[in-house]
């Protein structure tokens, strides 16, 4: 049996890896891709039904992914556009489940208010896994993609406190307003205490205890479940826990993590993390059997009338929202018209279109229990979990197919930051080369002379500042340096590789041995990652 289920794995793990290639293949991010493929594979005749365990989704994959994404979120961005972050993950999502509770409950024959709410706080959380897939390629102002990836740390934790009020309320009949508030606070600061306890503890443990990079990469996949669930077992937001402990570590990750546990951990968290989100979307294509039988009272075309009028509400909603966001503070102060510049109107359209429902919002309504604690069958459960089911398909699968050309048609770019990043790169490594210079020559000027390998080191150092000279002088005099940078960096890559091809060559003549071989290796390996910026696309620089 066992011998069967990993086959069963091991097949499942390849055809899903042979797919996103395929989707990469055909330009197609892979979340949207890989969820159309298991609404194809769930098509086939005599193809078993497969159902996401809601627990298995918010247990074993949520904490790991949104630890991940505290982890790589930048904190200058969060702080700097956090009014407007905080504002769309509990603003927009209060907003949009009050929308849908009372459209929901007038459209839908039968559904009451309560029920209205259940299915708001569903579907209220764009998935950030989706749009910045879609996103990643296009050259779009990095403010919007900070607004979304810090919109989504939080607001999961939002819409599924919404949820378990509105679950809670169905299920007892009742609503007191005051103690819905209070809990409310509870859950949201009580989840924040437990996270930046956890991570402060791990911290201290990591700082005090001697460890190596593979103890140390072990404990930041521990981490982030003891955090939620140490926060769920005190009845307090699991999701604020995990996101509040994962900014904390991040930030004071210098002060026990060492450089080998930072290259290692990110090499294992990007593949971790990759690996499970290629799971959750065929996942939910692969659901699609398991909600067309679950439809029993209402027909499939009734269903898919209310989903697109729901659907088409929430993202009406998002749009003006978005707006409102923007403008309206500028219209109520002059201040603020006079200080801030006018804002462009493509940004909060690229923010409303890239909202696009995932896997959270379908394993909440998976999660809503088929019988009422006095037996009886949990009223609408079908046309709540069917309209989820169809939401996610018209915002993924459906704005994100569109996004890509949308973008190209508004041409936006990021002419509003205040640095480009090369140049920024090329300002912070000059600085640093000045600081080690500095350090050699007031602490170590004796040994400079006096030993051949510091004097060389110094060298070294002064030869890497002229080159760094020389590259912010090409910035400044060449039009294009985009192109400049582009154009060095393919020449010293063919270096590298002529460099990997003689080592290949002598690998053969069978003169050395092979740990050595293999320690040069890697050591072009890190060579070339300096070069095609891939510790920057390990720490979420998605984007460049």
């Amino acid at each position: 049996m066992i011998h069967s289920y990993v086959i069963i794995s091991i097949a499942v793990l390849l055809s899903v890896m042979i797919l996103v290639m395929i989707g990469q293949k055909l330009k197609v991010a892979y979340p949207i891709f890989l969820v159309i493929a298991g609404l194809l594979i769930s098509l086939i005749p005599g193809m078993p039904h497969i159902e996401i365990e809601p627990d298995l989704v918010f247990l074993i994959f949520l904490p790991p992914i949104l630890f991940e994404a505290a982890w790589f979120t930048s904190w200058q961005d969060f702080h700097k556009w956090r009014k407007q972050i905080f504002s769309m993950a509990f603003g927009l999502v209060f907003l949009t489940s009050i929308v849908v509770a009372y459209l929901s409950s007038s459209i839908i024959p039968g559904l009451t208010v309560a029920m209205g709410f259940l299915l708001g706080g569903v579907n209220s959380p764009p998935d950030a896994v989706a749009a910045t897939s879609v996103l990643k390629h296009m050259k779009i102002p990095k403010k919007i993609t900070s607004i979304l990836e810090g919109e989504s740390l939080i607001n999961d934790a939002s819409s599924l406190i919404v949820f378990k009020f509105a679950l809670a309320a169905v299920i007892s009949g009742q609503f007191i307003w005051r103690d819905a508030i209070q809990d409310f606070f509870m859950m949201a600061v009580g989840g924040v205490v437990v996270g930046v306890a956890t991570g402060m503890l791990f911290g201290a443990l990591l700082r005090i205890i001697p460890s190596n990079s593979n103890i140390d990469t072990v404990i930041t996949l521990i981490v982030p479940y003891i955090m939620y669930v140490g926060a769920e077992h005190f009845h307090f937001s699991g999701v604020l826990a995990v996101v509040a402990g994962g900014l904390l570590m991040s930030y004071n990750s210098h002060c026990y993590l060492s450089h080998t546990s930072r290259i290692q951990s990110g090499n294992v968290w990007s593949v971790l993390i990759f690996l499970m989100n290629t799971i959750i979307f065929i996942l939910i294509g692969l659901e699609l059997p398991v909600v067309v039988a679950a439809m029993k009272d209402y027909t499939i075309s009734e269903g898919i009338f209310y989903s697109v009028v729901i659907g088409g509400a929430i993202i009406l909603t998002r749009l003006l929202y978005s707006y409102a966001v923007m403008y309206f503070p500028r219209l109520c102060s002059k201040e603020l018209r006079l200080k801030i510049p006018k804002p462009d109107w493509r940004e909060p359209f690229i923010i409303s279109f890239a909202a696009m429902r995932g896997v959270v919002s379908l394993a909440a309504a998976l999660s809503i229990p088929a019988f009422l604690p006095n037996g009886d069958a949990f009223p609408h459960r079908n046309i709540i979990l069917f309209v989820t089911f169809v939401i996610i398909l018209i915002t993924l699968v459906g704005q994100g197919l569109l996004l890509t050309p949308i973008l190209k048609w508004l041409k936006i770019d990021d002419a509003g930051s205040e640095l480009p990043e090369e140049k920024q790169e090329v300002i912070l490594m000059r600085k640093l080369k000045e600081t080690a210079l500095h350090k050699l020559e007031n602490d170590f000027s004796e040994l400079a002379v006096t030993n051949t390998l510091v004097r060389h080191q110094k060298h070294k150092l002064e030869t890497e500042m002229m080159l760094m000279a020389d590259k912010a002088q090409c910035m400044a005099s060449t039009g294009d340096y985009v192109n400049a940078i582009n154009e060095n960096k393919d020449v010293l890559r063919q270096i590298i590789q002529a460099q990997r091809n003689e080592l290949h060559r002598m690998k053969k003549e069978k003169i050395f041995d092979d740990h050595v071989m293999r320690s040069i290796e890697m050591q072009l390996d890190f060579d070339e990652a300096k070069i095609t910026g891939f510790f920057s696309w390990i720490n979420g620089n998605v984007n460049k």
